[in-house]
């Protein structure tokens, strides 16, 4: 018998049946211990900051904080939970949205309990689960956004960014490139403006996460 201490879970519905029956199943597992439960997106908030659990299992659509709310939260403060969305929804775009701001998983509300106990376990084993119903969406939601950020910029935009990543300054770029300084300059501030940053640091690492240079 294991005697490994069961994960620990803070639960937010706003549908008070639903979350009940998702209590219910993740501490019958033996597995689970529910910390807490709730039916709004800032006293989840505010429960996962009390009890620092090491999973949430969140709805995606709760009154004052919705699901990636949440995760986004718990990531920027650097929370020691990992968050589980489960939704009625399974848009593309709003997998890849939970995902994005931070969330560990992404689950159907028609999952059965054993899927979401297991979904639970393996966020707690620092996994990401995304349920097989909304993984294909997902995955051509991630090939639409690669193929909307190549095309996001001009071969010589992405010329200078891949130059500034080599650490080379600007009359040094303009010198490579045979440009005027200005010029350089004026590429450099498209950059920062499609790629929402204000510096250099900051357009090549978001450059590097949208894939753009290697």
């Amino acid at each position: 018998m294991s005697t490994r201490a069961p994960v620990t879970v803070v639960v937010a519905d706003d549908h008070p049946m639903y979350r009940e029956g998702v209590v219910r199943g993740l501490s019958g597992s033996g597995r689970v211990r529910v910390v807490a439960e709730t039916g709004d997106g800032r006293e989840a908030l505010d429960a996962i900051r009390e009890h620092r659990p090491q999973v949430a299992v969140v709805d995606y659509r709760l009154p004052g904080l919705d699901g990636s709310q949440i995760a986004y939260a718990v990531h920027r403060d650097e929370l020691p939970t990992r968050v589980l969305i489960l939704s009625a929804f399974s848009d593309s775009e709003l997998v890849y949205r939970a995902i994005e701001q931070g969330a560990a998983g992404y689950l159907p509300k028609e999952s059965r309990q054993t899927e979401i106990v297991d979904a639970v376990l393996a966020c707690a084993r620092g996994e990401t689960v995304v349920a097989p119903a909304v993984a294909g969406g997902l995955a051509e939601e991630l090939r639409r956004r690669a193929g909307g950020a190549r095309t996001l910029l001009t071969p010589r935009e992405t010329q200078v960014l891949t130059l500034m990543a080599q650490g080379m300054s600007v009359p040094a770029i303009a010198q490579e490139l045979v440009l005027g300084a200005t010029t350089v300059k004026t590429h450099v501030g498209h950059l920062y403006e499609k790629l929402g940053v204000s510096d250099r640091a900051a357009a090549v690492a978001e450059a590097m996460r949208r894939g753009l240079i290697e």
